[in-house]
């Protein structure tokens, strides 16, 4: 759950979020009015989250990802019992 939001959620929130946050700390300084949500760049956030995430599915992907070369073989059952997946070590002839 934690790693779906960490990767997913965060990264398609976060330009929205900095962006209101922005736009708060901009009209702290200015005449205090309220936000225009018809006037906010949707579009633009939007594909910016897209963006975001993107890049950090390929970066945990690239940097998380396993480099053992072999065969993985799935978790199965034998005897009754599950043995867990593995990757066995490919055979140089």
């Amino acid at each position: 759950m934690l790693r779906e939001l960490l990767t997913l959620v965060v990264p398609l929130v976060l330009p929205t979020l900095l962006y209101l946050l922005w736009l708060r700390l901009l009209r702290w300084t200015e005449a205090a009015g309220s936000v225009s949500w018809r006037g906010m760049p949707w579009v633009w956030l939007a594909a910016s989250g897209v963006v975001l995430a993107g890049l950090v599915l390929f970066v945990v992907t690239v940097h998380f990802g396993t480099a053992t070369p072999g065969t993985y073989v799935p978790p199965h059952v034998e005897d009754g019992r599950i043995v867990p997946g593995r990757i066995d070590p490919a055979r140089r002839p």
